[in-house]
């Protein structure tokens, strides 16, 4: 295998990966470890060896000692691409087109949730955590992990569960769907309008010094609000922008001005404040009920092996 790295300074510790020649007349066998204590002209490193002796080697033919023991215990890693294919329990189109926000333009955005087989956690090569891919535009998470950040109110994945566009659905995909309400909680208070904080003060930024901010990331984080303020109110999520369309893709196209979209967003702030007194969402989310579920499915995995 050819290793491509940037240049090893003089003092990095080093394995030799391919046996050579020493400055004694011996050889320098695959797995000795040294030091690296000089760089010819032609790029080529000198290599001081633990005894002594010192030999020369290309880029290629070293590796990092850390990395070296990394690789002597590699594993062949389960195949992504396959989990998602002979895995998913549920998939849908998410972005634009499930906001209502689509044009003709518009991408089509696929997220998923797969199971890996239970067997397979057994093993030191764990199954991926998520895979982008196989097909363009689809990206996947290990149910696992999907209800990790699902648990934390990720708009990102709570809006995959509330999707209108769904593409792939098994019985256990049924399942996590009828199982949504116990990932909402307040929580999305938090993770909804702090994420929009953060990201309007990147554009206040980017409109100060270049008079105009990424409109399309502008609607999206105004529709982000929208979406956290019918939550609190109204304890479901509503994918769909409704009404907000419109005025929405006017900001998009860059046709609302800078000091309307502020005025809108701090008035969503407030109105997201007062959301949250009046909820009747739970603190926090049913994380018993959701670890109970992923348990099963765990159990049941190995029943279907």
């Amino acid at each position: 295998m050819s290793v491509q790295g940037p240049q090893l300074p003089v003092g990095t510790q080093v394995v030799i990966r391919v046996a050579g020649p020493d400055d004694h007349g011996g050889t320098a066998q695959r797995g000795a470890t040294g030091r690296v204590s000089g760089i010819a002209a032609d790029g080529r490193y000198s290599v001081r060896l633990v005894d002594g002796r010192e030999t020369v080697a290309r880029r290629d033919q070293l590796s990092l000692r850390t990395v070296y023991q990394d690789e002597a215990i590699e594993l062949e890693l389960p195949d992504g691409d396959r989990l998602v294919r002979e895995h998913t329990i549920y998939a849908a189109v998410v972005g634009s087109r499930a906001f209502g926000l689509d044009t003709d333009t518009s991408d089509t955005d696929t997220r998923g949730v797969y199971v890996a087989p239970t067997e397979a956690f057994w093993s030191l090569a764990k199954p991926p955590t998520h895979v982008d891919g196989p097909e363009p535009e689809w990206f996947s998470w290990e149910v696992e992990r999907f209800c990790e950040l699902a648990l934390k109110a990720n708009p990102n994945l709570l809006e995959v569960l509330h999707s209108p566009l769904v593409v792939r659905q098994t019985p256990l995909g049924e399942e996590l769907v009828d199982l949504r309400q116990s990932f909402l909680s307040q929580l999305v208070y938090q993770t909804y309008s702090g994420y929009v904080l953060s990201q309007f003060k990147k554009l206040e930024a980017d409109f100060r010094r270049d008079g105009s901010p990424k409109w399309k990331h502008v609607m999206h984080l105004i529709r982000l609000l929208l979406a956290a303020r019918s939550l609190l109110l109204e304890a479901t999520l509503v994918v769909d922008v409704g009404p907000h369309r419109e005025r929405l893709l006017a900001v998009k196209r860059g046709e609302v001005s800078w000091d309307e979209v502020e005025r809108w967003r701090l008035s969503l702030h407030e109105e997201l404040d007062n959301a949250l007194q009046r909820t009747t969402l739970p603190a926090t989310p049913d994380v018993g009920g959701v670890d109970e579920w992923l348990r099963s499915v765990r159990r049941r995995s190995l029943d279907d092996a």
